[in-house]
């Protein structure tokens, strides 16, 4: 009997390598999109400015709405796992941990961020996904810094999702315009959302106000 050839099969895509180069990719785009939109640069400057083949970004994404949905993807990931951090801090440094976490990528990625919150190129369901993902990120951090857990009920979800909204509008204001430093508009935010957990509260005693976001207490 000849024994069997061993059969060599072509090496995946997802390989080590490949899945190394395509996060190089990724972090050079984040560079490059980081204050410039989505219609500032063809495929032909990015290629250039990354110094690599356009064919190369092809066949990692396919599309150009590929490669920067990708990158939109990487930011967003990195954003929510940072703010979800710092569990070994009591609950009002981790809301400011947050916010001050939040704003910072505002501020140093402000094209990503504005085609987050504003829905992308048109009407585009992919990005509002990713802003709609995050919102929920956000409302499920804050509300475990204020009452201990994610899973909270309507009156409490709705007022800190409205929260997150107007956090959205006023940050783009202020990337636009920073007359504030990034310190005060966190404070800012912190003592707003203050206001809206009292509103909660008075809702639903079942949800009190953390005590920092009492009237008769320091404002955090």
């Amino acid at each position: 009997m000849r024994p069997q050839r061993a059969v060599v099969r072509p090496r995946a895509r997802g390989t080590e390598r490949s899945e190394a180069r395509r996060a190089e990719l990724i972090a050079i785009g984040r560079k490059l999109f980081a204050d410039r939109s989505y219609d500032a640069l063809s495929m032909d400057d990015i290629a250039r400015q990354a110094h690599v083949a356009k064919g190369l970004i092809y066949y990692y994404f396919q599309s150009k709405r590929g490669y920067y949905l990708a990158i939109i993807h990487a930011s967003v990931a990195d954003l929510v796992d940072f703010a979800a951090g710092g569990l070994e801090l009591p609950a009002v440094d981790r809301v400011h941990r947050t916010i001050d976490t939040y704003l910072r990528f505002a501020e140093h990625h402000q094209a990503a961020y504005r085609t987050i919150v504003s829905g992308g190129v048109g009407f585009d369901t992919e990005v509002h996904a990713i802003r709609d993902g995050v919102r929920e990120a956000i409302v499920a951090t804050i509300a475990e810094g204020a009452y201990g857990r994610r899973d909270i009920a309507a009156p409490a979800r709705m007022g800190l999702l409205s929260w997150v909204c107007s956090v959205e509008g006023a940050t783009l204001d202020w990337i636009g315009r920073p007359e504030l430093s990034r310190d005060t508009m966190r404070d800012l935010l912190a003592k707003t959302l203050g206001g809206v957990l009292r509103a909660v509260e008075e809702l639903d005693p079942a949800y009190p106000a953390p005590p920092p976001a009492r009237r008769d207490a320091p404002q955090a």
